[in-house]
Order: structure tokens, then C-alpha cells, then sequence
């Protein structure tokens, strides 16, 4: 035990896993919990964070394999799980690459013995496209890559055959080609929603639009597979509904700023149905993309790098703004309407954000890493700092699902998209004090402050940005967790001392994405999955936070052959 870490760590817990035909923890194994008392200040070395961090990784996943597995998510507080990604164990596919970057082998050995059992052409749920790449298709082609590749390859710990990783790969093909039938549209653009028909096998749903980020989060992941096994399908399914993302139509509708987008887009025709949107739920992920491809393979993908730079130009100039009472803070606000033409045009601007869009930070600076710009990377640093403040700012520590600002320079109160705070005393206190106010105080685990915070770090190297992701780790840790080793849960209200009522849900995205967040930070070692600041990357992480290994050098040879059924 670390001298300075046993200050504020205590209380072993030991966890029993029930019998199951895949390898198994060590029996009797101890872990320490964070008391609630622990404070960020106190001087902790980051091999100690990095050890709190991966116990915290042990407790939720022993608490997931003895009471969840092999379904998809936790529900700890009452020591039982919910199918709600299809029953194929997303909380274990998303845990992998996690377990790989923390070389938790046993853990590791336990998923790799599992990922080939897996029927991904069964389940009596409605199958997302979006979440199935992200999280299962995104997490199984990272494993892969890493598994595959050096450091991991040639670890001590590494006691794995190339036909146990190549039944990694082959599970992702089995995967997409279930998959595929999502892009047989007269677009091309897919349905988001498919039903596995046990009789006739996967169909469509039949739904007549899809959104920004669902048809948008599925190019790198897509054609990451195409570039490991030869075959361009998958890619060409994933670029060609992308292809209407780039050049958007018709553009008084779609395109209500440069390069910042409409959310709906009809699957019949290709053309965007509204001009509502943002860097939110929805339309996020679209755009962290488009720098992601052109870090991915920047000969293929200069499109999207400019089309990246066209979006991130139009936030600062447009969407950007200020609290009234915090013009310090910088958030992005959202759109809606629009089709008048040119940027503002008839769309109104509406200042509020959340947790999802804090992701936008990590993207700027990003942006700012792969393109030498010290203007995102600078715009990205400032939402670093708004968003770290929207944690400070609550009971818990922790901030809040979704938050409303009045904007400092549209005039105040006598616009309609403008409006002040609530007209409880409470809220005007907190907004005065804080900058914006809370309209949902949840917390579901999710992990894009410290997401961006991680690449502030990375770019920077300032250690403010590692004491405020260890703050930030310790209250979700003691808001969070169920006791007694039974793992974390989303919470109420992080306005609230305790987060208010525990609503028993353990996301599998804590596992890909908050943890593995957490351990990256703290890490001193330079693995090449690290985000780079000198252009070095080998890695870029899919919206999941599931590391996928850069195009260069690493294809395999083009095949004319398709297991697909869809070109």
C-alpha cells in the first residue's frame, strides 16, 4: 500500500464471481475503496491514481461478471442487469480494450474467451446501427489492433495464439455483415434501426429518416475493417452514406452555417428534412469524425479535414458565447430552425449544452494537434476550462446532464431565445455565482469532460488538467459507487450531497470510456495509443474511446471478394 494513498484509502472489500464455464478472478482478491473525505489536494503520485483508478475498473468488473454477465449492463443497486444492447454482452466488449490498456490480462482472458461465443446474428431486441459499431464493432476491431500490435504483442503478460486474436476479427466480419443490410436503401444513407428476424433474417425497420451522428459515426470503424481484411465493402457502404454528410442538400436547409449542419436526413432522397442543430447528442459525433478520418489516413481523407476545418470556424464564429454573468466561460449553443439562407439566416441560436457536448473541447484541441493551429487549439482550451467549471460548480462535484446560459450579447430578457435564469431565488444564486444553470441533473456515467480534459493534458502538459481530472475522478467515485463491491450506478442530482437517489445503472461506456479516460491520464508511460502533441499518433479513438490503429502501413491487400450482401 502507498504511504500517501493509504491517507484516504480504505476498507477491503472482497468479491466472490459465481462459477462460469470462462476463466475466472482470483478468488479472495481485496480492493480498496476512495472514502468520501479523500481530497484532490493531497499530494498523490500518479502511479497511486493509476492503481485507484484500475481498482475502481476491478470492482465494476467483478461486479458486472458475478451478477451481469454475459448480458450487456449492471444494475448494481439491485445486483442484477438489463439487456439493453442486444443481450451480447456489451459491458465486456466495451471493457476489453480497457482491460488491454491497463494489462489486466486476467480480465483480458476472460472477454477473449467469451468474444467467440457470441451469436451477433440473434437477438429479440431492435438492433441500432450507431450503437452497434461504436460499441461492439469499434470495440472489437480495437482489440484487434491491439492485440496485434507492439506493446501488447510482445508484453510478458501476453500468453494469447494468433488463431484467439484472429477470432477477434473474424466476430467483426460476422458483425458487419449482419449489419450491412442497414445501407440497402435507395440512398445509400442506413436505417439506424434493424430487426434480426429469426426466420428471415436482418431487415430493416423501415424508418424514413436518419439523424447526423448515426449516419456519421460509422466511417471509421467501417473503414478500418475494410483495411484489415482487403475488403471494400464495408467502407465503401460506410463512405458512400457519408458522402451526403460532405456535400449536404440542399443547402439552404442543410447547411444553416458553413460546415454546421441540419440533424435529419430522409434515407429515400439524401436531402436534410430541418436545419436544427449542434455539438450535442444527435449531431455530435459527426464531427469529431471528420478530423478523425483525416488523422486516421490523411491521404484518403482531405475532404473531411476541410470540411472539419469549415465546422470548427463557423462554432467559433457563430455558436460560440458567453454567460452573462460568467463572460469567462465559453460554451457552444445549439440552432434551431433556420432554411432562410447564408449563416444566421431565420435560425435562432438557444444557449444551452450538456455533459454530451463537452466532448467538443477534446475535438478543438485535437484539431489543433493534427493541423498546427493555435486557434483550436487555443478555442478548445477554453471549453476545457467552462466545462471543468460546471463540475466545480455542483454539490457532488460532478457535472450536470444538460445546462441553460443567458448569452451576454443578445440582448437580455427581450429576446425570446434568451431568457433569464428560473425565477426561484435558487437558481438566480447559482446562476450569478456559476454562469449557467442546471434544467437536468443527472449523471449517467458518462465521460467527456474528462475525455477532454485527457487532451488538454496530452496537448499541454500542464498538470492543472490532471489534478482537475483526479478531482473529478474521486467525486464520481464517492457519489457513484453502490458499497460493498456491487459497482457504480448514474445518479439523480449532482446538486445534491450523494447525488441525490442511485437510478441502478452501470453503462458499459464506463468501462470503455471513463475508466480507460482516467488511467490514460495518469499514465507516465507513452504508449503509442496515447493522443500525440507531436504528430507521432499511431492510434485515434473511436467515439467510444476505443483506440483504433492509424491506416498507415497497416492494410491489408485489396479483395474483390465480399462476405456481404450489399455493395
Amino acid at each position: 500500500m502507498y504511504p500517501k494513498l493509504a491517507a484516504f484509502l480504505a476498507g477491503a472489500l472482497t468479491l466472490m464471481v459465481t462459477a462460469t464455464p470462462f476463466p475466472q478472478p482470483e478468488p479472495q482478491q481485496k480492493y480498496i475503496v476512495i472514502l468520501h473525505s479523500a481530497a484532490p489536494s493531497q499530494a498523490v503520485s500518479n502511479q497511486e491514481r493509476r492503481d485507484a483508478v484500475k481498482q475502481a475498473f476491478k470492482i465494476s468488473w467483478d461486479a458486472y461478471y458475478k451478477y451481469a454477465f454475459p448480458h450487456d449492463s449492471l444494475k448494481p443497486v439491485s445486483n442484477s442487469w438489463a439487456d439493453d444492447r442486444n443481450g451480447w454482452g456489451a459491458s465486456a466488449v466495451d471493457a476489453f480494450s480497457t482491460a488491454l490498456v491497463m494489462r489486466d490480462w486476467s480480465v483480458v482472458a476472460q472477454i477473449l474467451s467469451y468474444v467467440p461465443t457470441i451469436d451477433f446474428t440473434k437477438t429479440s431486441t431492435e438492433v441500432s446501427l450507431f450503437e452497434t459499431t461504436i460499441r461492439y464493432l469499434g470495440g472489437l476491431i480495437s482489440a484487434y489492433d491491439l492485440m496485434t500490435s507492439n506493446p501488447l504483442f510482445s508484453d510478458p503478460g501476453f500468453n494469447y495464439t494468433s488463431k484467439q486474436t484472429d477470432a477477434i476479427l473474424s466476430q467483426a466480419v460476422r458483425l458487419a455483415d449482419s449489419l450491412s443490410v442497414a445501407f440497402n436503401t435507395p440512398s445509400g444513407i442506413p436505417d439506424n434501426t434493424l430487426v434480426f428476424d429469426p426466420k428471415t433474417g436482418p431487415r430493416r425497420a423501415g424508418r424514413q429518416t436518419n439523424g447526423l451522428a448515426t449516419i456519421g459515426t460509422l466511417v471509421l470503424e467501417w473503414t478500418r475493417l475494410s483495411d484489415l481484411t482487403g475488403n471494400s465493402t464495408y467502407a465503401q457502404l460506410a463512405q458512400r452514406a457519408e458522402s451526403f454528410l460532405l456535400n449536404p442538400q440542399p443547402p439552404q436547409i442543410a447547411e444553416p452555417f458553413p460546415g454546421l449542419l441540419g440533424t435529419n436526413v430522409n434515407i429515400t432522397t439524401g436531402l436534410f428534412v430541418d436545419s436544427s442543430g449542434g455539438w450535442g447528442g444527435g449531431t455530435d459525433s459527426f464531427y469529431e469524425y471528420l478530423i478523425k478520418m483525416y488523422l486516421y489516413d490523411p491521404t484518403r481523407f482531405t475532404l473531411y479535414r476541410d470540411r472539419w476545418i469549415q465546422a470548427a470556424d463557423s462554432s467559433i464564429q457563430y455558436i460560440a458565447s458567453h454567460p452573462s454573468t460568467r463572460p469567462d466561460l465559453t460554451f457552444l449553443a445549439g440552432w434551431r430552425g433556420g432554411g432562410g439562407g447564408g449563416p444566421r439566416g431565420n435560425t435562432t441560436l438557444r444557449f444551452s449544452s450538456g455533459h454530451l457536448d463537452c466532448f467538443a473541447a477534446g475535438s478543438f484541441i485535437l484539431g489543433g494537434l493534427t493541423l498546427s493551429s493555435h486557434k483550436y487549439l487555443d478555442f478548445g482550451l477554453q471549453l476545457v476550462k467552462s466545462c471543468a467549471a460546471t463540475y466545480s460548480s455542483t454539490a457532488t462535484g460532478i457535472g450536470p446532464e444538460a445546462f441553460s446560459w443567458q448569452d451576454s450579447r443578445t440582448p437580455l430578457n427581450n429576446a425570446t431565445n434568451n431568457p433569464g435564469p428560473p425565477p426561484n431565488a435558487e437558481q438566480k444564486a447559482f446562476y450569478e455565482k456559476n454562469g449557467f444553470w442546471i434544467t437536468n441533473g443527472q449523471y449517467v456515467l458518462r465521460p467527456e469532460v474528462i475525455e477532454s480534459m485527457y487532451y488538454a493534458w496530452r496537448a499541454t502538459g500542464d498538470a492543472k488538467y490532471r489534478e482537475w481530472a483526479w478531482a473529478a475522478f474521486l467525486a464520481i467515485n464517492r457519489t457513484t459507487s453502490v458499497g460493498a463491491g456491487r459497482g457504480y450506478s448514474s445518479v439523480e442530482n449532482v446538486d445534491k450531497e450523494g447525488g441525490g437517489r442511485k437510478t441502478d445503472f452501470q453503462e458499459s461506456f464506463w468501462f470503455a470510456e471513463v475508466l480507460k479516460y482516467c488511467w490514460l491520464i495518469f499514465q507516465d508511460d507513452d504508449d503509442p495509443w496515447q493522443v500525440k502533441s507531436d504528430k507521432t499518433n499511431q492510434f485515434v479513438y473511436n467515439t467510444e474511446c476505443h483506440p483504433i490503429r492509424l491506416a498507415k502501413g497497416h492494410e491489408a491487400p485489396p479483395s474483390s471478394s465480399s462476405s456481404s450482401s450489399y455493395s
